[in-house]
């Protein structure tokens, strides 16, 4: 897996340790994740396996009456 190298000021560098440090992360791994979810694009794996697999009925409750509002001129 490759390495990358980067440089960023001293105060975001210690915002960015605080992070991972509350979420229990490495600072590599918590700007992986970052990354990931910034340009990761690909679809979860069986994503579309799950197209028509819905069995229930979707029944759409009462919607009640329409208000009565101002007509606007």
């Amino acid at each position: 897996m490759p390495q990358l190298h980067c440089y960023v000021p001293e105060d975001m560098a210690a915002q960015l340790q605080q992070k991972a440090e509350r979420l229990h992360l490495s600072v590599s791994k918590y700007l992986a994740l970052l990354i990931q979810k910034d340009i990761g694009n690909q679809w979860p794996e069986d994503y579309f396996e799950l197209f028509g697999s819905w069995e229930g009925e979707f029944v759409r409750p009462d919607q009640g009456k329409l208000e009565q509002r101002e007509v606007l001129l």
